[in-house]
């Protein structure tokens, strides 16, 4: 009999392409990134991961294995209105949970902040960390904040079939400490589900790099450039305590370590970050904003080394499913392909060739092969929206910084990614979206 395969997913927080020593980055940002670097060597890093356009909606699509325009989860909602994923969508821990995987979640979740909707309604046995995200760790010292209008942010828990309970406000120190308590939890976790044989499934979605860009008190000066640069390097090392706590429990060969970040760098100074050789930060439809750092190590199975073939964070859910041995769900579209057999070998190469991205409910660009169509034109967030009478095309193999438009020479190309966009589209016509902040008993939900 097969022994199922443990998964480890830690999720960094608007960490640029650029950032990471593995991709350019580290000494060269003033923060060496060791254990992420080794991590990669072991593993397969990909050069062409792409995400959605900022922290909601790519942690939907990397629950469902949907984009985010059809379960409505199209962005950041302030603190209390409704917002996160729609209860009728079948999560990834869910799934997990009925292949007999205990799951956990320690940190950062963004996808619902009411009963019905926190993590522990949605699939996990388990969590602790913050349901919606880390820029309200600044309400409480904001000027003129009145909390009989808003409510102070809490870290919080809660274990399947209990209500949540709040743990300590998530204030300035607590952003602070937060990501060595998600860390020393998620250890503990690894330890006590490999000990007791069950296979599991661990998802950290740490906080760092979101601004406020804060260290723990212990690295902070440790790299003398600057609180972002220690923040970098406190990040590297909460992946190695894990990647420590994952071989002291002796079950490295049995586990598929993923590292990824939610989408490009933040655009806000003094937090900016930078995408590398990419233009862009996230909330644009730069490649920037798409791209970033994807890592997977499965010992034994997955061949170390780089790979410029196209991914996307849906293909996370479905591949991971595949992985653990459960069915895809076939009552809904699910836009994630199965990247199992690209990563064992079987298959030359990847079966994403193109995605098309929204933002919100705008189509602003199309992905394929080699190219990006924009259709609606913003290099910066809110500098306004230029819409194109003639697209932009460009060829980000070529032109990485997508300056020199190519529909004169390549134009060819438009074809298939217009084939691309309508095929999606009567997707969506046939199958309607959820609507932004559909109530629990909303219908026809989604199908």
């Amino acid at each position: 009999m097969t022994t199922p395969v443990n998964i480890v997913l830690i999720l960094a927080d608007n960490l640029g392409w650029g950032e990471l020593g593995c991709y350019g980055g580290g000494p060269l940002r003033g923060a060496p990134t060791p254990r992420i670097d080794a991590l990669a060597g072991e593993g397969l890093r990909f050069l062409n991961f792409n995400v959605e356009s900022d922290c909601v909606p790519t942690r939907s699509a990397l629950m469902t294995g949907r984009h985010p325009i059809r379960t409505g989860a199209l962005q950041s909602v302030p603190a209390g209105l409704p917002q996160g994923i729609h209860p009728s969508e079948r999560t990834l821990p869910e799934l997990l949970s009925a292949q007999g995987y205990a799951t956990a979640i320690f940190g950062k979740w963004h996808l619902g902040d009411r009963p019905g909707r926190f993590p522990h309604d949605r699939g996990f046995d388990t969590w602790y960390g913050i349901s919606r995200t880390t820029n309200e760790s600044m309400f409480t010292e904001a000027v003129g904040f009145d909390p009989a209008v808003v409510d102070i942010p809490f870290v919080e828990a809660g274990e399947r079939g209990q209500p949540a309970r709040r743990v300590a406000p998530y204030d300035i120190e607590m952003r602070r400490r937060i990501d060595g308590d998600l860390t020393g939890m998620a250890c503990d976790f690894v330890g006590a589900e490999a000990a007791a044989k069950r296979p599991f499934f661990v998802y950290l979605p740490l906080t760092q790099l979101h601004f406020p860009t804060l260290p723990h008190r212990d690295f902070a000066g440790r790299t003398g450039a600057g609180d972002f640069a220690d923040a970098m390097v406190e990040m590297d090392h909460r992946v190695g305590q894990v990647i420590d706590a994952v071989a002291a429990a002796g079950v490295a060969q049995d586990t598929l370590f993923i590292f990824a970040s939610d989408n490009g760098p933040e655009f806000r100074r003094p937090w900016r970050g930078t995408a590398g050789p990419w233009t862009g930060t996230y909330h644009t439809a730069m490649e920037g904003a798409l791209r970033v750092p994807l890592i997977i190590r499965w010992t034994g199975r997955v061949a170390p080394g780089a790979t410029n073939e196209m991914a996307h964070v849906t293909d996370l859910y479905t591949t991971l499913l595949s992985a653990a041995g459960a069915a895809i769900p076939a009552d809904r579209p699910v836009d994630g392909l199965d990247l199992k057999p690209f990563l064992l070998g079987e298959a030359p190469k990847s079966p994403r060739e193109g995605f098309v991205y929204y933002i919100k409910d705008q189509l602003r660009a199309l992905k394929w092969r080699n190219w990006k169509l924009h259709l609606l034109w913003e290099v910066e967030p809110n500098t306004g929206v230029v819409h194109l009478e003639v697209p932009y095309l460009f060829n980000v193999m070529q032109d990485p910084k997508e300056e020199t438009d190519v529909n004169s020479t390549q134009g060819w190309v438009r074809g298939p990614m217009r084939r691309m966009q309508m095929a999606f589209q009567a997707s969506l016509a046939k199958h309607p979206p959820i609507p932004p902040g559909a109530p629990d008993d909303w219908g026809p939900r989604g199908r």
